[in-house]
């Protein structure tokens, strides 16, 4: 039994408001489903309310047989209920959900806010049943239903399995191999979902955006084909080029956070200062050029590990695999190099690595070194080298008038984001 001072009177007095209000916010919303007459639902306002208080005055008395013997009984009534239910879709809804606040009241002498906060998503997910029965039904496709399914058995089943040791030096670790992974899919599937909900109009930047965390370069060299190939102008194709280096640097954060979160300190100012600028750059440069480009969508090319425009597929399995491949094997590469030359071998690795992939020649520096002076320098010139790379797959393939309109914006936005690294380093 609790003691009867004071401070423990208010205590438990407001432990059992507490427990009213969540069960009268889930009651709320389960009087207004529960019908009337013979064939109404097992309970109602006060029944949740009734119920919530019992848990936590249960809970108050600190008696372990009467809590569960609580929890068993409402636990039988609605097994009691969902028997007697002669209805033609009998559900378990609003069983589970009163066992649940029973629960919930319990928790109210554990942790006030938690019990609220539960409280409220159960009253949400009560609510929103039929958005979600629309969404699920009608509105999600098959294979993103079997997308959904992979992506949530690697993140909850395979990422904990996974040892998280590196195997050599800082480098092969596979819990870290896996989050990578699990990263790009997560952002294949958001930037998917996020393209069926747009407009026709906005397919160029938005597909630009989420092929550019897969391969900014790749894209680059995508829209710079369609430029040459006469499919597209050189000003919408340059737009959706540079809101693909936002991806870039938002996509450096993520790696950082992945790989080595000290890095974050370091990164964050920057890499959000050179995404705003190239975002606005980007944009502007989409919405002025003519309104008959922008009606073409531009498929994401396969290259890039993402789904062309027309496939019900999230994401690309295999090709964020090989993209994840490709980091684990630029950082073995740039600690290889620096195992055998030093500090010259991390700048000459790093080089060659951003030549190919910048996340991946990053990713190995930051794996490799704690930050500092002679790693932001290695970041630094890795992000010179990729503009070099970018300008040049730009100019090659898409042609000068498409490099004039992308140049200037990439080397504005990557000397802004080399400036403030050099700036936070000093």
């Amino acid at each position: 039994m609790f003691d009867t001072s004071t401070p423990s009177l208010v205590s438990a007095a407001t432990t059992l408001a507490v427990a009213l209000g969540c069960g009268l916010l889930i009651g709320v919303e389960r009087e207004r489903r529960k019908g009337r007459g013979p064939g109404r639902a097992l309970a109602g306002l006060r029944s949740f309310a009734l119920v919530c208080v019992t848990g936590a005055a249960a809970a108050l008395t600190q008696i372990t047989g009467l809590v569960v013997a609580g929890a068993a009984f409402v636990a039988a009534l609605g097994v009691v209920a969902y028997w007697r239910d002669r209805s033609d879709d009998p559900g378990v809804t609003t069983e589970v959900a009163l066992l649940l606040t029973y629960l919930i009241g319990v928790l109210c002498t554990w942790s006030l806010p938690l019990a609220a906060a539960l409280a409220a998503g159960l009253t949400a997910l009560l609510a929103g049943r039929e958005p979600m029965h629309r969404f699920v039904s009608h509105w999600l496709r098959p294979a993103e239903v079997r997308d959904g399914i992979v992506l949530a058995a690697l993140v909850l089943l395979g990422l904990p399995l996974m040892p998280d040791r590196p195997l050599w030096g800082p480098v092969l670790n596979p819990h870290v191999m896996v989050q990578l992974l699990a990263l790009l899919l997560a952002v294949q599937s958001l930037a998917h979902l996020g393209r069926r909900l747009l407009q026709a109009r906005h397919a160029v930047a938005l597909s630009s955006l989420a092929s550019g965390f897969v391969s900014s370069t790749a894209t680059i060299a995508s829209l710079g084909l369609a430029v040459r190939e006469g499919r597209e102008g050189a000003r919408l194709m340059a737009g959706g080029g540079l809101l693909s280096c936002v991806s870039t640097q938002l996509q450096l954060l993520l790696v950082a956070a992945a790989v080595q979160p000290a890095w974050l300190t370091a990164l964050w100012v920057p890499a959000l200062a050179s995404a705003l600028l190239a975002v606005l750059w980007g944009a502007w440069l989409v919405r002025g050029a003519p309104a008959e480009a922008a009606l073409g969508a531009v498929s994401t090319p396969r290259m890039e590990g993402l789904p062309s425009a027309g496939e019900e597929r999230m994401f690309s399995l295999k090709g964020a695999a090989a993209v994840a491949a490709l980091l684990t094997g630029i950082q073995v590469l740039v600690h290889a190099m620096a195992l055998w030359l030093g500090a010259v071998g991390l700048y000459v690795g790093t080089l060659m690595g951003a030549l190919a992939d910048l996340h991946a020649a990053l990713a190995a520096v930051f794996a490799s070194s704690p930050p500092g002076a002679g790693a932001s320098l290695a970041v630094m010139l890795a992000l010179v080298v990729h503009a070099l790379s970018k300008s040049f797959t730009a100019g090659l393939v898409g042609g000068a008038r498409y490099l004039a309109w992308l140049a200037p914006g990439l080397w504005a936005h990557t000397l802004l984001g080399v400036t403030l690294i050099a700036l936070v380093r000093s």
